[in-house]
């Protein structure tokens, strides 16, 4: 498949090597990290830069470095990593023992400091432009990132129960929980407010 950010593309051929083209800001050249891209498994990209998932659970970064492209500061902790998400400038990992990982623009998602000690049993992630929602395996959700786009739930987080799915748009998440409920959260001019549909 081909993955973009704003102004780049990379590809993984064949053989579970890497090409990207494009704008060299936005990710366009990988030629860095080249040597590294053997048997990719997955790529995801912010805005300005790509994220691929090895075969044997490690992460390769490259493009600009506040959006992701630079993976030092966790680069300990991106072993055994299952699955890629990201926000518009920012990075998360699902590693196989259910944790999460996250690094980029701290105001997009790229520091989940605060919410750490929560992201366990870890089971999908979703995102806007600049936060992510985590749907743990006890069902509850867990989110952090920028409080206007969703990063912040906690006037929800009573509804937040059972949640088996949820969707973003730009700014705001959904949740479909298995009564078949909806809650919404986020900036109410992206769908972040729906009590008028309830």
């Amino acid at each position: 498949g081909i993955w973009a950010t704003k102004r780049a593309f990379a590809a993984i051929l064949l053989d579970g090597s890497v090409v990207s083209w494009g704008n060299p800001e936005y990710g366009g050249d990988s030629s860095e990290v080249q040597h590294e891209l053997i048997n990719v498994e997955q790529l995801q990209a912010t805005g300005h830069a790509f994220a691929a998932l090895l075969q044997n659970g490690t992460v390769v970064t490259w493009g600009h470095a506040a959006s992701g492209g630079d993976s030092r500061r966790v680069a300990h902790r991106l072993k055994h990593v299952k699955t890629l998400y990201a926000s518009e400038h920012a990075f998360a990992a699902i590693t196989h023992d259910g944790g999460a990982v996250t690094w980029g623009d701290s105001a997009s998602g790229g520091d989940s400091f605060k919410v750490q000690d929560q992201l366990k049993n870890v089971l999908h992630i979703e995102a806007t432009h600049f936060s992510f929602a985590a749907v743990l395996a006890d069902r509850s959700v867990v989110t952090w990132g920028d409080h206007r786009s969703g990063g912040d739930s906690r006037r929800v987080q009573e509804q937040l129960r059972n949640v088996w799915k949820i969707h973003a748009t730009h700014f705001a998440f959904t949740a479909i929980c298995g009564d078949g409920t909806v809650v919404t959260w986020g900036n109410p001019e992206y769908g972040g407010d729906s009590t008028d549909v309830r």
